[in-house]
This record gives C-alpha cells, sequence and structure tokens, in this order.
C-alpha cells in the first residue's frame, strides 16, 4: 500500500513537473510570438526611408497615412504641424496611401523634391493648391509644374529623378504597408503604434496627450 502511495504521489509530481515545464514553454513562446508580431507591425508602420518631423529622439512617434489628393489630409496638414510645435516629444512620420487618381504622380514629385531637400516645402505647397490640381470633378495635376518653380527647386533635375526606381519601391513599399495594418481610409494614424480609432482632430490631440502622459 505504502508503496501504491509513493508511485501514485511520485506520478503526480512527475505530471505536475511536466504541466509545469510545458506550460512555461508555451508562455515563453506566445512572448516570443507577440514580441515578433509587435516587431513586425513596428516595421510597417515606420520604415527607415520615412519622411520625418519634429524631434528625432522624442517618445512619442505619430505615423500619418497619407494621401496628397485627399481633402481631409489637406485639412489636417495644419493641426499636425500645430501638434508638433505644442507637443516637443512628439516626432511626426509620413507614411503614402495613394488611393486618389494622381496620388502617385504628386507622390513622386514630392519625393523628387526631398532629394533637393525640399520635401516639406513642396508637400505644404501642394496641399495648398490641392483645390486647383486635384479637383475631384476637374483634376488637373500639370498645373503643379506652374506652383513649384518658387521653391527654387531645379525642375528639370526634379523631372528626371521622379523616374528613379526607388521611389517607386518606396509607393509600392507603402502601398503593401497600407493594406497590412488595415489603413482604408485617408489620413490613417498611429501612436507609438495604437490606431486612431475615433477619428477627429481632439481625438488625435487626447490620445497624444495620454501617451506623454503615460511616458
Amino acid at each position: 500500500m505504502k508503496n501504491k502511495k509513493t508511485i501514485i504521489l511520485g506520478t503526480t509530481t512527475l505530471l505536475l513537473a511536466i504541466f509545469l515545464s510545458a506550460s512555461l514553454w508555451y508562455k515563453n513562446q506566445k512572448a516570443e510570438t507577440f514580441t515578433k508580431e509587435v516587431s513586425t507591425k513596428q516595421a510597417m508602420l515606420e520604415r527607415t526611408y520615412s519622411p520625418t518631423l519634429g524631434n528625432p529622439d522624442a517618445k512619442v512617434t505619430l505615423v500619418e497615412f497619407l494621401d496628397p489628393e485627399c481633402e481631409s489630409c489637406r485639412a489636417f496638414y495644419p493641426y499636425v504641424k500645430e501638434l508638433l510645435s505644442k507637443y516637443p516629444d512628439v516626432k511626426l512620420v509620413v507614411r503614402y496611401a495613394p488611393f486618389h487618381p494622381n496620388s502617385k504622380f504628386i507622390i513622386k514629385v514630392i519625393e523628387a523634391a526631398r532629394k533637393q531637400d525640399k520635401y516639406w516645402e513642396a508637400l505644404g505647397l501642394l496641399f495648398y493648391h490641392q483645390p486647383e490640381w486635384g479637383s475631384h470633378h476637374d483634376p488637373k495635376p500639370e498645373l503643379v509644374w506652374t506652383y513649384l518653380p518658387e521653391l527654387g527647386l531645379d525642375i528639370d533635375k526634379l523631372k528626371e529623378d521622379m523616374n528613379d526606381p526607388k521611389i517607386q519601391e518606396i509607393i509600392d513599399q507603402d502601398e503593401a504597408d497600407t493594406k497590412a495594418v488595415g489603413v482604408r481610409a485617408t489620413p490613417g494614424f498611429f501612436v507609438n503604434g495604437k490606431p486612431l480609432v475615433n477619428f477627429g482632430y481632439q481625438q488625435l490631440e487626447d490620445m497624444i496627450k495620454a501617451e506623454i502622459d503615460s511616458l
């Protein structure tokens, strides 16, 4: 009887040890998988080539998936810049979600302007004139060539640089990431990897403030 109890106790202890070992292995695997998922998602939100604005060492990263032909992106643009001025510990990362017909053409223009260190100036200028060149009823993207000279750009070089295959690679990767992270309308915002679910100016600022306060 004593031997039987010893065997039962030993078996129970062994089973418990196996269970705990398996449980620990499962938790470690789950944690490793979660870490990889977070890392993968973060890579899809912020690429090394992405244009950035603000404090490079900021603790809060605001990722905006924008379309230069999108009216809402144009409306949000000055507000986003205002947020960067208001909260110095925020960095903006721009990604492209080219949903409109002329978006890719305009992206190539501003990326080519980036090669002449005029990225933000070109983006701001084309947003300003968007109602003219990007009218949904009668778009005239060729009008951009009448605006850009005021930035002091070398237009011939810009037109040549627009054909750089690397720019098309940026567009292709951004399109793939747009789909992967679930952005279906622009602008799409993420604050430290968290999506802005309730869309609006105040909701975006509240989310940024909450993230800053939590750090």
